[in-house]
C-alpha cells in the first residue's frame, strides 16, 4: 500500500513538474516573441524618424513614404477640425458680445435721453427764475432827491454748463 501511495505521489509530482515546465516554456516563447515585436517596432520607429534608412529597399522606402503621407493627412484633418471648432466658439463669443454691446448701447441712449430731459427741465427752471427776477418790484426806500441817490441793481444769472449750474452776480 505504501508503495502505491509513493508511486501516486511521484507520478503527481512528475505531472505537476511537466505542466510547470510546459507553462514556463510557453512564457519564454511569448517573451521571445514580444522582444522580437519590440525590436521590429523600434526599427520601424527609427525608419519613420529617418534613421537607419541605408539598409532599406526601394519598396520599404515607398511604404515608409506612404505611411508618413497618411499620417500627415490625418494630422492636417485633425488640425482643420480643431480650427473649425475654435472658429465656431469665436463666432458664438462674437454673437454674445454683439448682443451685450447692443444692450449697453440701449442703456447709454436711455441715460443720454434722461440727461437731456433733465437738462431741458433745468433750463426751463432757469428761464422761470430769470423771468421772475425781472418781474420783481423794486421796494427800496431812498431819502433825499432822486439825483443824489445811487442806484444799485443786483443782477443774477444762472448758467448751465455740462450738468452744473454756475452762478454769476454783478452789482451796478
Amino acid at each position: 500500500m505504501q508503495e502505491t501511495i509513493q508511486r501516486y505521489r511521484n507520478h503527481r509530482k512528475d505531472v505537476h513538474n511537466t505542466l510547470r515546465e510546459q507553462h514556463l516554456q510557453q512564457l519564454k516563447q511569448e517573451a521571445i516573441e514580444l522582444m522580437k515585436k519590440i525590436e521590429l517596432l523600434e526599427a520601424s520607429k527609427r525608419k519613420l524618424l529617418g534613421e537607419d534608412l541605408g539598409s532599406c529597399t526601394c519598396e520599404e522606402l515607398q511604404q515608409i513614404q506612404q505611411q508618413l503621407e497618411q499620417s500627415l493627412k490625418r494630422i492636417r484633418e485633425r488640425k482643420i477640425q480643431v480650427f473649425k471648432e475654435q472658429m465656431d466658439q469665436l463666432k458664438e463669443k462674437e454673437k454674445t458680445l454683439a448682443a451685450e454691446n447692443a444692450m449697453l448701447c440701449e442703456i447709454r441712449e436711455k441715460i443720454g435721453q434722461q440727461a437731456r430731459q433733465e437738462s431741458n427741465e433745468d433750463r426751463e427752471m432757469v428761464a422761470l427764475t430769470e423771468s421772475s427776477e425781472n418781474s420783481d418790484v423794486e421796494t427800496e426806500l431812498f431819502i433825499g432827491p432822486p439825483e443824489g441817490r445811487i442806484k444799485r441793481t443786483l443782477t443774477s444769472l444762472y448758467i448751465y454748463n455740462n450738468g452744473y449750474f454756475l452762478f454769476s452776480m454783478s452789482i451796478v
